[in-house]
């Protein structure tokens, strides 16, 4: 029999374990089916999520359901935005309530949220995103009265973990963040009256019109809190609350009616020591408290009362006193004492725009440095209007010997102030300065200062600033920043704008300096490789700094850019917008004179620029040793020594160091040479020239008022032709390089025939002839490859092949040409011209012998006198022009 139970109750447990196992398989999709519809049904939103498991076992004899990757998205007017987002969702219910029907509602017992994120999003019309329950009339509700059931919580416990909440209001300027959060409470919901015990901390961070009132704050609250659910009513019991370090304990309650809230709550602190103050301070800036030795007193306290609705908030009023305090850390050298504090944060109306803080007195001491200061700030969530005071005179250096700032926060300075200002924030952001009022004067005195925007700090030696109706009076401003020195003195026009409104700083300045580095006002940028590389290195940006919108007229004795240091710089800079203008400035460089217009821009994601330059007397050496444009522009220039006049417009990219990239540069170059000199063993190019010519020494190459023009883009430089003199030689030359100096010329020299040997000179020399004087060949030199080993070739000897060719047959004609002459004085007098008959000489008798050859007889024998003027060149010429003119053959010329 009891082998029989224990197989029955082995069996029944078996099937009961397979049910557990196997029901979820079947409610899964029915369990999601309703989830979704039942909320869907019922808001102007779209709730989904990606995966849903349900157990059995994991919570034994609950069920657990595990909502994964759960969106809620909003419809019209925030179609698209994203209003809730959770990892995970778990739910706890008992087994019966997975077989209810899709009308019957649903009881849960326990909530766990993890990884939820919460966006709360109020547009300028005041429509909140999360008003997504249906709401409309007529038909519809007769619909939504037909979808019955829903889910009802009987909670014994939840749980919010990691969890961020957003809260943006746009038509207010609101912007609240809760993040890190964690939130626990347990209770037995399901009675009228229960008590809940809860947990919370949390990191705060809440900004209000683009002003920052706390910044990542740690907030924590353990609450034990009455619940009455009859009357929606919840009560502070035993509570004890911190803000960063500062313990408050709280009493009152929270009732939730039809129409509104109503809220009356106290609180204060619970003790009254001033350890309460550090602790109200950021942790960061406020650490090891405990090791703080006080004396006096520091209390909070405070209430909020009434009611919530679209209009009111709760009246409040907080109080925060401290008289005749002080502090100090034993790990610093200073106290800070005499510390008194009176101050009242207030509401007495309800209405958010009649919220006002008084500061009627703050004021402490180091050493016999003293700082006072009281306010008046109307309006604080609406228009602020502020009415304040501050004086006194302060070591900014015993700041950090009496306050535990930061290691990168260094100050050091004197500071004496004596100012009132008024003013109010709608004024400032409509830059209607002349509603402000600001007088009295500020002084500053060995200062420094550092920021991200500024390369290297400012140590200010000397400043005075006169604060007036419109305007902030810089009387003097003397410092140094980097290699950089300054004297400065000017105007700024908007400087609460700057301060409270995110506004650049606009003023006129007059400038003096003795040595003045660029690159000490460019800030370093970090910015990462292409993403394609297996390691993303950062690399250093230089940029204009985006905050000034300044003029300023300047004199130097040198200001240093790259690797140019310019004297005696006079000229005006406009920065404005990352961009820095730069207008008539004139120096001297290179022993002469510079004048340059053009700007200098880092606003977009590659530094560019645009000058046009105007150089006077140049010393060329020294400028393109030192200039590395010129050298790319015109590498052979390396070899002069002199002077030259030059314009020069050009503009292109900038590395992130603030140097060209010659790769990008684009424009033109206009060029004079005065009293220059070359020396060709500092130029490959002009070297090579020098051995392909043997009768040339470019040494001595006359380049004295030479004009040239270049023009050069994408790399490439264009020379255009020009023309330069050696000697008796003319050249002229084109051609183009690139900026990496691969060669592409062309030299054409014009060259005489005393250059070129002895058999061209003996040829000329016989042919005797004056047209032939000054005679020249042109011989084309081609210039390739790199600038450091050129290839020179040439047609030189070729050119000379030509010509001996060509004096040959000038020769040949020469000789015809006497030849044809003296035929046709000997054919006139055969061909019957009237001739003396008695003038029987030599001449006829030569005459007999060729017209006895031209008629084929056979001559007679004659003795020759010496009267016969005959001679052998005229026969020979003579036999060849009438064999030509008869078609004999006759032989080939030789010219010897």
């Amino acid at each position: 029999m009891k082998k029989k139970l224990l197989k029955i109750g082995g069996i029944t447990l078996l099937i009961l374990v397979g049910l557990l196992i196997a029901i979820p398989m079947f409610l899964e999709g029915k369990i999601t089916d309703i989830i979704k519809n039942k909320v869907n049904q019922s808001i102007n939103a779209t709730l989904d999520f990606e995966d849903a498991n349900l157990s059995l076992i994991k919570s034994f004899p609950d069920a657990y359901l595990d909502l994964k990757g759960i969106s809620l998205i909003n419809k019209a007017p925030f179609e698209g935005d994203t209003l809730f987002t959770a990892r995970d969702l778990a739910l706890e219910m008992s087994i019966k309530e997975l077989f209810k029907s899709a009308e019957e509602p649903i009881f849960i017992k326990n909530i766990t949220l993890d990884n939820a994120k919460l966006h709360i999003k109020v547009d300028q019309d005041d429509n909140a995103n999360y008003d997504i329950a249906l709401t409309s009339e007529g038909p519809q509700d007769e619909q939504l009265d037909e979808i019955s059931g829903g889910f009802n919580l009987e909670l014994q416990s939840y749980s919010l973990t990691n969890s961020e909440i957003i809260y943006d209001d746009f038509s207010t300027g609101m912007h609240l963040v809760v993040s890190e959060m964690n939130h626990f409470g347990s209770g037995d919901l399901s009675l009228d009256n229960s008590e809940l015990q809860t947990r919370t901390d949390a990191m705060v961070s809440f900004e209000m019109d683009s002003t920052t009132y706390l910044n990542n704050n740690t907030v924590a609250l353990d609450a034990l809190i009455g619940v009455n659910l009859q009357e929606n009513k919840y009560t502070f019991l035993e509570n004890k609350a911190l803000i960063n370090q500062l313990v408050l304990i709280f009493d009152g309650y929270v009732k939730v009616n039809e129409e509104n809230q109503e809220v009356d709550i106290t609180f204060k602190t619970p003790s009254s020591e001033f350890k309460n103050f550090l602790a109200i301070i950021p942790q960061a800036y406020a650490n090891n408290i405990e090791d703080v030795t006080t004396t006096g007193n520091f209390e909070v306290n405070g209430e909020f009362k009434g009611v919530v609705d679209e209009e009111h908030i709760p009246t409040f009023e907080i109080k925060i006193n401290s008289d005749n305090a002080s502090f100090k850390y034993s790990d610093l050298p200073k106290a800070v004492k005499n510390v008194f504090i009176d101050t009242e944060i207030n509401n007495e109306t309800g209405i958010t725009a009649d919220t006002y803080i008084n500061i009627n007195r703050l004021s402490f001491q180091i050493d016999e440095d003293k700082f006072n200061l009281n306010a008046k700030v109307k309006d604080v969530l609406g228009n602020t209007k502020v009415n304040a005071h501050a004086d006194g005179k302060m070591n900014l250096d015993n700041i950090s010997k009496a306050y535990p700032l930061p290691s990168d926060f260094n100050l050091s300075g004197l500071l004496s102030a004596d100012m009132t200002t008024v003013f109010d924030m709608a004024s400032i952001e409509n830059k209607q300065y002349e509603n402000t009022k600001t007088s009295g004067q500020l002084s500053l005195t060995n200062f420094k200062y550092s920021s991200q925007e500024l390369k290297n700090p400012v140590a200010i030696n000397n400043a005075s600033v006169t604060f007036n109706a419109k305007t902030v009076t810089l009387n003097s401003f003397d410092g140094k920043t980097g290699q950089t020195d300054f004297k400065a003195n000017g105007t700024i026009n908007n400087l609460l704008g700057f301060l409270f409104n995110d506004e650049n700083v606009e003023g006129i300045f007059k400038l003096q300096s003795d040595t003045f580095n660029m690159s000490d006002f460019m800030v370093e940028e970090p910015e990462f490789e292409d993403s394609s590389k297996k390691e993303e290195t950062p690399t250093e940006r230089i940029k204009i700094p985006s905050f000034l919108d300044a003029t300023i007229d300047a004199t130097a004795l040198n200001v240093i850019y790259d690797n140019l240091n310019l004297k005696n710089v006079s000229g005006q800079l406009l920065i404005k917008d990352e961009r820095a203008t730069i207008q008539n400035l004139n120096s001297n460089l290179f022993d002469g004179k510079l004048n340059m217009n053009g700007f200098v821009s880092t606003k977009g994601p590659i530094s560019t620029f645009d000058m046009a330059l105007e150089m006077d007397g140049f010393k060329i050496s020294e400028s393109f040793k030192a200039l590395d444009l010129f050298k790319v522009l015109a590498p052979v220039a390396e070899a002069l020594q002199g002077k030259l006049n030059s314009t020069v417009k050009l503009s292109g990219n900038l590395k992130d160091d603030m140097t060209p990239n010659l790769a990008t540069l684009t424009g033109d170059l206009l060029g004079e040479l005065l009293a220059t000199k070359v020396t060709t063993k500092d130029a490959p190019v002009l070297n090579a020239l020098n051995n392909s010519f043997t009768f040339i020494d470019l040494d001595a190459l006359n380049v004295n008022d030479l004009k040239t023009a270049i023009s050069f883009e994408n790399g490439t430089v264009k020379v255009k032709p020009f023309a330069v003199n050696y000697k008796d030689v003319a050249i002229k030359i084109d051609g183009s390089h690139t900026f990496d100096k691969q060669l592409q010329y062309k030299a054409v020299l014009d060259v005489p025939s005393k250059y070129l040997g002895e058999d061209v000179n003996s040829l000329i020399a016989k042919l005797n002839d004056s047209s032939l004087d000054g005679l020249t060949i042109p011989v084309t030199a081609n210039i390739v490859g790199n600038y450091t080993s050129p290839n020179v070739t040439s047609d030189f000897k070729s050119g000379v092949t030509d010509l001996t060719k060509r004096l040959v047959d000038i020769q040949k004609q020469k000789l015809l040409n006497q030849g044809k002459e003296k035929a046709k004085d000997l054919l006139g007098g055969l061909l019957g011209s009237k001739k003396d008959s008695t003038k029987i000489d030599s001449t006829k008798n030569s005459t007999s012998d060729v017209l006895g050859g031209f008629l084929g007889n056979k001559k007679k024998d004659s003795v020759k006198t010496d009267s016969t003027q005959n001679n052998d060149a005229v026969k020979d010429a003579a036999s060849s022009i009438l064999g030509g003119l008869l078609g004999k053959k006759k032989k080939k010329d030789t010219v010897n």
